[in-house]
Order: C-alpha cells, then structure tokens, then sequence
C-alpha cells in the first residue's frame, strides 16, 4: 500500500491553508497514493492559541470537514485531516481531532487528542489546556487495502507520541502521528521517538508534520518521516511543504512479527 505524510507550513488563512493542503492532496494522489495524512493543525496556525475557537466546527458540518470529504470523494483516497478544531464542552475550549475520510468522502473515524502538550524552558512557553479539551479514548479503524490486506491503523496526535502506553493498547499495524512539534523538542526528540513506536509495537509509521517558520513566527521541526516495523526510515523531508511517500508490505509487516513475536511476549 502507498502511503503519503503531508509535510506543511501553515499560516493563519483557512483557506489558503486548505488550498495548500489541495495541492498536496492531488500530488500524493497523482503518485498513487491510496492513504494521505495531513499535519496537526493543517487548517490553522493562528496567531495565538484561542484563535482556533473562532473556527471550530460542529462535528459532521463545516468547511474544513466539508473540505476533507470533497477531496476524499474527488481524490479517491483515504484522507486523514491531522487535527480539526471541533466544539469541545464549553466555548473556550475545542476539541484537537483527527478525522478520517473513506474514499467515499464518508468519514469513518475520528480521533480527540488525549495528551496536551505542556512545555516551558524559560524562552517557550506552551500549554495547550488552556484551549483544548483533552480526549479519553484510543481509536483505530481497518483499512482495506487494494493490495488484499487489511491494516488496523491507530490514530495519534503530536504530544501523544511520548506516551507508549497509548500505542501498545491500540495493536494496530500501522501507526499516524499528525504533529507539529515544536523546533527545540523536535530536535531532540522526534525522530527517536517514532523509530521506538514503529520498534516495539512492531508496526508501520507514519509521521506528517508541519516543518517551517510560520506566518505567526513558531518555528516546527519537520522532518515528516514514514517508518518500517523494525524502525527503518523508509522516507523523509527535512522542512517546506512535501509529499513523503512509501509503499507498506504486508508481508514484511508478517515477516517481522514471526521473527521476533514481541508482542507475544508482554506479562504486565
């Protein structure tokens, strides 16, 4: 199965964003793409935190849900939009979800940000609780694939990546990780990070993230990446908007799991 991370640099336009995302949707497309995963906050990077809530959405209506579902149908592909800001509890928040859309421009999954990213070293200050509302549940949902194999894909978002607790409970094949980590905690971290998911889970990645200096001044670490079972890089792009692609096996997937049954092997 060819897959494609959708690596951005968003600015403060929906809809530029969206045409943005467009393009980027049509090239994985015209590559071959059958999945295509767009970054955290694909839609927005906003001045400051609270101006997700001027564009929120309630859950199945919207421009940017709209905007998923066309592209879907059109592009005939499956289409994970990284983080959508929906209606949370109260009007401060929103909820951070990531929705999947069938080729069919059904969506079929959706999955709220359960970890918020909290990070203070003097000169960054980030928390995102002030805004979001966090999730409780893991999601995943069966892919069939045009290569005769179904792939049970479990959804990430970002900040969930430090929690591997999150992924082992998932038992999925194939791992996304929509993100837009920030320069410093990327460079430290982020590669690492996703080959330890993909190692000890024994499954694909595949990481899209935003990876620039934006029109608000954030500067993202990039580096969207796309992982084997064994935590090979199979493709990567440091910064700028790029389509990321790989092709998943099934039978390395199979391979991997017999040579060394891990997943088995769990007491705890």
């Amino acid at each position: 199965m060819q897959v494609a991370a959708l690596q951005m640099v968003s600015g403060t336009s929906v809809q530029a964003n969206l045409e943005a995302a467009r393009q980027l949707l049509e090239q994985a497309a015209a590559q071959g793409a059958e999945l295509a995963v767009l970054p955290e906050y694909f839609c927005l990077m906003g001045w400051k935190d609270s101006d997700k809530l001027a564009v929120r959405e309630s859950a199945g209506q919207g421009v940017i849900q709209d905007f998923l579902a066309q592209s879907a149908r059109e592009l005939k592909l499956w289409i994970v939009g990284g983080s959508v800001p929906l209606c949370a509890s109260d009007s401060q928040h929103v909820r951070n979800s990531a929705l999947v859309y069938a080729p069919s421009g059904h969506c079929v999954a959706r999955y709220d940000k359960i970890h918020l990213f909290m990070f203070d070293n003097g000169r960054e200050h980030y928390d995102e609780s002030r805004v979001i509302e966090r999730g409780a549940l893991p999601v995943t949902f069966e892919l069939p694939s045009i290569d005769g194999h179904s792939y049970r894909v479990g959804l990430s978002i970002c900040y969930d990546l430090r929690f591997p607790e999150l992924y082992r409970a998932m038992k999925a094949d194939l791992l996304l990780v929509p993100s837009a980590f920030t320069y410093t905690t990327g460079q430290a971290h982020w590669e690492t990070l996703l080959r330890a998911r993909a190692i000890e889970n024994l499954a694909y990645v595949v990481a899209a993230a935003q990876g620039g200096v934006h029109e608000n001044q954030r500067r993202t670490w990039g580096q969207s990446l796309i992982a084997d079972p064994w935590g090979q890089i199979l493709a990567q792009r440091a910064q700028g908007p790029a389509v990321v692609m790989a092709e998943l096996r099934a039978e390395r997937l199979d391979a991997v799991r017999v040579q060394l049954p891990a997943l088995k092997h769990g007491v705890l």
